[in-house]
């Protein structure tokens, strides 16, 4: 969508928009040294890539995964478009930030609801997407997120009977001449009692079906109309008050006590989750008791808590509440779940707020989906080796809340595969998210023309070693990606079902402001600037040296001199350079032995740790501090200098290889093999100990690594700080954690 927005706005089409971005990205990174397998380079805008993602949809299509249905969707009038859930976060627009309206549409669907839980087919396990999240190396924040965005609840769908004038409710609390009943889903089945009316949302089928029993019908359709305008986000916004409406002329019967209730629509209930229709508890749910304190309704209080607050929503033990009194929460939900199952009024469920992804967009920029409909026939997936379906060129890509294709003659001139007459192609195309979710799968084997990938190459490649991502698509891409491993795996294309096992997100870096780089507030770095003035490898350490990698930080002008500075002195020690160990003057000889020796082995062991761990700005760190040392020495041997070009050789490739060659290399550095540490050396001989009184550290002393307990107690009891701070009293006890804290209690 950007590249479309973009080719709105300036005039130029997407596809000469999209290359020319290609052609500089491409340029800027070589610029910087980053290492990647060019003749691997893949486009998810060509034909001969998107042809794979139309034969996924028709995988899926194939075996009921995607499917078409009328359905409420978000609509961006801004952008003229559909949006799925995921790309209308808080109501807005993900890519203009407009707002987003409610729309009911013909729209694709892939059945990502499907893999939410295990599967097991013939003796094969899929994981689904909620446990599989058990089983990576991820950010937590990100599995959180993943896991909320899901929404997983544990509870109970209730049916409640609908009564309306013409209905008798006979001795056993049932509805004789009324077949429609309410169902509900609740995660807190044991509260039942204290429901005492009932709120459907402005979508539900009740109101239509029960119109000409409402005898406020007027009232309740214009309420209806003034919540299709308003967003789910203003419609959830737990601080607006609380609107309603109460439907005249029909009431729901509780089924535990046979008690009428009231039913009222009202907008913060949704039709998306659960069954568009609320069990209301006002004295255990802070909604439904702001709800009932503005339109004074009953509230009975079933929990009783350590509070004697009128608003619980904790467990704890349960009162008024029949059968269910004395017991606790965790008990009383099992009994009640017993007796809806027994009374047929009810039973256990399992719900999530996730939907099924919608797929399809009314724009020009997406690949085309293969669908062809045919008068006759119907609906018909368009035959495989007619794949890639292309998107035309005698069209007008600015969108007009239609799809541009539907206007272009020459891609609706198609016949039907079946029957050979005259048909029309589906003219939606798909999100752009469909092609990225499996664009990693591709790499393995990128020139392939026979499938996405050749089982061989998916064997030897996948599933991806570390993946780099930003946060930001934590529930766009990398859900949709994990899904589509999922389905591959279901139908025996791959042998993995999480296509990254090991996940990191790379931190923004913003403008020196402290804002996000924006060209309206003046505060971009324009990086071919600063590779002019101080070179790409200087460009390369500042980044990573200020600050952690995957944490926000702020672009500082005045760090960049440090870093420049710092490679000057890398440059310089090359005239320190005395050949081998043995041609070194006796005094750098009995030097290079002890501690800028031990040195770089403890850095060498600290860098790789680092690396691995994405710990780029230590790492650096660590590397100064050897090279200030060996400043300071008089003569440094071949194999040292040798080393310290090894550990740089990531971070400044290009003056790294520049003074590998000074040193009569014939082979590029980066065919030789990283650097092992001794582990003798690279221990450290003192460590420093903090000292707690009473679980706060007061103190912090540095110590040989070999020093016995006792000593250590003594020394710590020794310190003038702690001293202070015991005020002449004896300890009752010294506990020493060995190398890590000594605590004084």
């Amino acid at each position: 969508m950007p590249a479309e927005n973009n080719a709105i706005k300036t005039g130029a089409h997407p596809d000469k928009n999209t290359h020319d971005n290609i052609r500089n990205f491409t340029i800027q990174l070589k610029q910087l040294g980053i290492a990647y397998d060019w003749s691997r380079e893949i486009d998810t805008s060509i034909p001969e890539y998107y042809r794979w993602t139309q034969w996924m949809f028709l995988l899926m299509y194939k075996n009921g995964l995607a499917y078409k249905k009328k359905a409420k969707v978000n609509w961006c009038e801004s952008c003229q478009t559909v949006l799925a859930n995921e790309q209308a976060e808080g109501g807005k627009c993900e890519r203009c930030k407009n707002p987003v309206a409610q729309k009911d549409l013909e729209q694709w669907f892939f059945k990502i609801t499907d893999f939410i839980e295990d599967q097991k087919i013939d003796g094969k396990k899929i994981e689904g997407l909620l446990s599989g999240l058990d089983d990576i190396d991820w950010p937590e924040s990100t599995k959180v997120a993943q896991r909320n965005w899901i929404g997983r609840s544990e509870g109970a769908t209730i049916k409640f009977q609908i009564q309306n004038h013409k209905s008798r409710i006979n001795s056993k609390s049932q509805i004789t001449s009324s077949k429609e009943r309410l169902e509900v889903f609740t995660t807190r089945p044991d509260t039942l009692f204290g429901c005492v009316y009932m709120v459907v949302s402005p979508e539900h089928s009740l109101i239509s079906n029960f119109k000409f029993q409402i005898s406020n019908i007027d009232e309740v359709e214009r309420y209806v109309e003034t919540a299709k305008n308003k967003s789910e986000i203003e419609r959830m916004d737990i601080t607006k008050e609380k609107t309603g409406v109460e439907l005249k002329g029909i009431k729901a019967i509780n089924p535990v006590n046979g008690k009428e209730i009231p039913i009222y629509v009202a907008d913060y209930v949704l039709s998306g989750y659960g069954t568009g229709a609320i069990m209301a508890v006002p004295a255990h749910d802070e909604r439904d008791y702001e709800f009932a304190k503005k339109f004074g309704i009953e509230i009975i209080k079933v929990v009783e808590g350590e509070s004697d607050e009128k608003l619980f929503t904790g467990e704890g033990i349960n009162i008024n509440s029949g059968f269910l009194d004395g017991m606790k929460t965790k008990e009383a939900k099992e009994k009640m779940i017993e007796w809806l199952e027994k009374n047929n009024v009810g039973k256990k469920a399992t719900n999530y707020k996730l939907r099924d992804w919608l797929v399809s967009r009314q724009r020009y920029w997406g690949a085309p989906i293969p669908i062809i409909y045919c008068e006759d026939c119907g609906e018909i997936p368009v035959p495989e080796k007619d794949l890639p379906i292309t998107l035309p060129i005698d069209v007008d890509f600015k969108p007009t809340g239609e799809s541009p294709l539907a206007q272009s003659k020459s891609f609706h001139d198609v016949k039907c595969p079946k029957c050979g007459k005259p048909a029309k192609r589906e003219s939606d195309t798909m999100d752009t998210f469909v092609c990225s979710s499996w664009y990693y799968l591709r790499f393995a084997d990128p020139k392939n023309d026979k499938a996405f990938a050749s089982k061989e190459k998916i064997k030897k490649w996948l599933p991806v070693d570390a993946y780099i991502g930003g946060a930001e698509h934590t529930v766009l891409h990398l859900l949709y990606a994990r899904f589509f491993a999922k389905v591959l795996q279901k139908f025996d294309y791959i042998d993995f079902n999480e296509p990254f096992p090991k996940l990191r997100h790379q931190g923004i870096i913003l403008g020196e402001d402290n804002n996000k780089m924006s060209k309206s507030l003046g505060n971009v770095v324009d990086p071919n600037e600063i590779i002019k003035e101080f070179g790409t490898d200087v460009l390369r350490m500042h980044v990573m040296f200020m600050g952690p990698f995957d944490e926000m930080k702020p672009w500082s002008s005045k760090g960049i001199v440090g870093l420049k500075r710092f490679l000057d002195k890398i440059w310089k020690i090359q005239t320190k350079i005395v050949g081998a160990v043995h041609e070194l003057s006796a005094s750098s000889r009995e030097s290079l032995t002890n501690e800028p020796r031990k040195l770089l082995h403890k850095t060498i062991k600290k860098i790789t740790e680092d690396i691995e761990n994405f710990k780029f700005n230590t790492a650096i760190s660590s590397m100064m501090i050897l090279v200030n040392a060996l400043e300071k020495e008089k003569e440094i041997s071949q194999d040292i200098y040798a080393n310290l070009l090894f550990l740089i050789s990531p971070f400044a490739p290009h003056i790294a290889e520049e003074l590998w060659s000074r040193l009569e290399n014939k082979e590029s550095i980066f065919l030789e093999k990283w650097p092992k540490y001794d582990s003798k050396l690279a221990k450290e001989d003192k460590i420093k100990l903090p000292i707690q009184i009473n679980g706060k550290v007061r103190d912090i002393m540095e110590i040989d690594i070999d020093t016995p307990e006792e000593k250590i107690k003594e020394m710590a009891l020794k310190s003038e700080k702690i001293k202070k701070w015991l005020s002449d009293k004896n300890p009752q006890k010294v506990i020493y954690v060995k190398n890590r804290t000594v605590i004084i209690m």
